[in-house]
């Protein structure tokens, strides 16, 4: 009898650790933040949504990065791909954006996820989203290799392949490869592209970032275009 005990407290183990790992309601402050936000200073219309985990968060530059955009973060903390999902109703749904840039998965492999686990998420994401702007463009930032993680780079590029491969076959949704231009030689993380955590990106990494999305912007983010008078523009 005390082999069947034991094996069933161990998955009441795992299954407690499942639970909390994904127990969204951890980021229910920093949503709550966003809506604040929202009433206090209402977010443009017809703008470029980026959504997604802590380097969302931190890149505080969008404004600079991309100013012919309009455009809104909604980063939060140390997310998984499967938190945006949870609170797509309230970080995407509400602001009906002309397009979405997506970025997560690190999180997610640190916390055990498989590959595969993260590319499912990102399908959830995608068709919940699609529930309410069926035709909005989505692009994907690939999951980047990085010095603070780099024991997880096989699982970071299986990650990636699975997902640039599903995004191949999907009407709108993109996957734009960052991790290649963020690798060395001999295939390691460039520490130079990292603040001292080697884990979030310094401005010569979202540079990086910046040249893959640029081009993706021209091609769909019509409508989101910031007007500009004819004496800004001949500045």
């Amino acid at each position: 009898m005390k082999r069947p005990i034991f094996a069933l407290a161990l998955l009441g183990l795992a299954f407690g650790a499942a639970a909390r790992d994904n127990d969204h309601a951890r980021w229910e402050s920093d949503i709550q933040a966003f809506e604040a936000t929202d009433k206090a200073s209402p977010p443009p219309e017809h703008a470029v949504l980026f959504v997604g985990s802590s380097s969302i968060r931190m890149w505080t530059s969008l404004a600079t990065d991309f100013p012919t955009y309009r455009t809104i973060n909604r980063g939060f903390g140390g997310s998984d791909m499967d938190d945006a999902t949870a609170f797509a109703d309230r970080i995407v749904k509400p602001y009906h954006p002309v397009a979405i840039v997506v970025y997560a998965g690190d999180n997610d492999l640190e916390g055990g996820d498989s590959p595969e686990k993260v590319r499912d998420d990102f399908t959830a994401f995608v068709a919940k989203v699609r529930k309410d702007e069926p035709d909005v463009p989505i692009a994907f930032i690939s999951i980047k290799p990085s010095v603070a993680r780099a024991n997880l780079l096989s699982q970071v590029a299986e990650a990636n392949r699975l997902i640039r491969d599903w995004s191949m076959h999907q009407k709108g949704v993109a996957f734009l490869d960052v991790a290649p231009a963020m690798l060395d030689k001999n295939g390691q993380p460039r520490p130079e592209l990292f603040i001292e955590d080697g884990l979030h990106m310094n401005p010569k990494g979202y540079a990086l970032w910046v040249a893959q999305v640029r081009p993706w912007l021209a091609d769909h983010a019509t409508g989101a275009e910031v007007k500009q008078t004819p004496n800004a523009a001949t500045r």
